[in-house]
């Protein structure tokens, strides 16, 4: 089966039904009664070093933000020059920008199953979006030779989110070529790890060699700063212009931009570092308890803060775990997944364990 499809643009986005789908998110299962897996947002305490610059920037809010410093900082971070980084209200907004700045893209293209609101934001443009299925029976890894020659304009999740597959850096740098804007979305990059491997493994972040490349970046997952909005892209000057001229004025809040700058500073970077390897243990010990379901069939393998899973009727049996208090992510939302899939994020063992025992319960209930 080849893993292409090509679909139309839509100016009216909720007459048509693969748009529909493709805005809805995890935080739409959610409800105040039920233990939550369906956001992919890590529920810890804020530490001091990033809660007190926050609860500051409160006291200048009669100011208009100023950027340069947060720019600076995270420039820092990735050794890049401050003309490569352009911070941005969550990377959801850089979806938009992108999709606005780079309007005369003959061809753009998104590699699914990833994030839906690239696509949606092309779509919201006017662009005519052509996807690049990849299949369960490859892992859902990326295959380079997928995406069409003559595609100006691509987006790669890295790890991709809802599979948690994390490409090999080099098969996502394969992609780049001159002429074409390559867009790798790296939300979830600072909660993978691999034991041995200094940093985040796979991650273009730092990397400006390569032509045509723009990362994305959010603060939102590991620091639980999803209702702030901040993250950034990062890439060539000149393309980042581009996007920067399709910005409102101000689009960064001054708490966001405190966030930012906090988040760049070592002591960040060690920590993260931290909670990703605990995010592994927790994550392998989910996927070790999942194995043993008959039923159930884990994509991957997962290398990130949520796990997608394959089961006969998922659509009751997410229904019915909502009906036990829990919430989990529908995957028939996903192109490239379909109605035997959902997405679960990881948490403590003690919460992963009373999970599964709960949908242990379930399945064997539906024989």
């Amino acid at each position: 089966m080849l893993g292409r499809v090509t679909h139309p643009a839509s100016l009216h986005p909720h007459g048509d039904p693969q748009m529909v789908d493709l805005h809805h998110h995890g935080d739409a299962e959610v409800a105040p009664d039920l233990v939550d897996l369906a956001v992919n947002v890590r529920r810890q305490p804020m530490p001091a070093w990033l809660a007190e610059p926050i609860t500051a920037a409160l006291t200048q809010l009669a100011a208009y933000p100023d950027a340069a410093p947060a720019t600076a900082a995270v420039a820092a971070r990735h050794r890049r020059d401050p003309a490569e980084v352009l911070l941005t209200a969550g990377a959801a907004q850089a979806f938009v920008l992108i999709a606005q700045a780079f309007r005369d893209a003959r061809r753009p293209v998104v590699v699914h199953p990833q994030f839906t609101e690239p696509e949606a934001a092309l779509r919201n443009a006017g662009h005519a979006v052509e996807r690049v299925l990849l299949r369960e029976a490859d892992g859902f890894r990326l295959d380079p030779a997928l995406v069409p020659a003559d595609a100006d304009l691509v987006f790669v999740g890295n790890p991709t989110n809802p599979t948690s597959v994390l490409h090999p850096a080099a098969e996502v740098a394969a992609l780049a070529r001159p002429g074409r804007v390559l867009v790798v979305d790296e939300a979830f990059a600072d909660t993978t790890y691999r034991p041995g491997v200094a940093g985040e493994p796979e991650s273009l972040a730092g990397r400006r060699d390569i032509p045509g490349l723009i990362v994305l970046r959010s603060l939102t997952k590991t620091w639980g700063l999803a209702g702030l909005r901040i993250g950034y892209a990062l890439g060539p000057a000149d393309l980042l212009a581009r996007l920067a001229a399709a910005q409102p004025l101000w689009a960064v809040s001054t708490p966001a931009l405190a966030a930012a700058t906090a988040c760049a500073a070592p002591i960040a970077v060690a920590a993260e570092r931290e909670i990703a390897a605990a995010l592994a243990a927790e994550r392998d010990h989910l996927v070790a308890g999942l194995a043993g379901v008959p039923e159930v069939t884990v994509a991957g393998p997962p290398a990130s803060a949520f796990v997608a899973l394959r089961l006969a009727g998922a659509a009751e049996v997410r229904l019915e775990l909502r009906s036990r208090g829990y919430a989990v992510r529908r995957g028939d939302t996903f192109p490239g997944l379909g109605a035997d899939w959902l997405r679960v994020a990881v948490r403590d063992t003690a919460t992963t364990d009373a999970f599964l025992a709960t949908l242990i319960d379930v399945l064997k209930e539906r024989q």
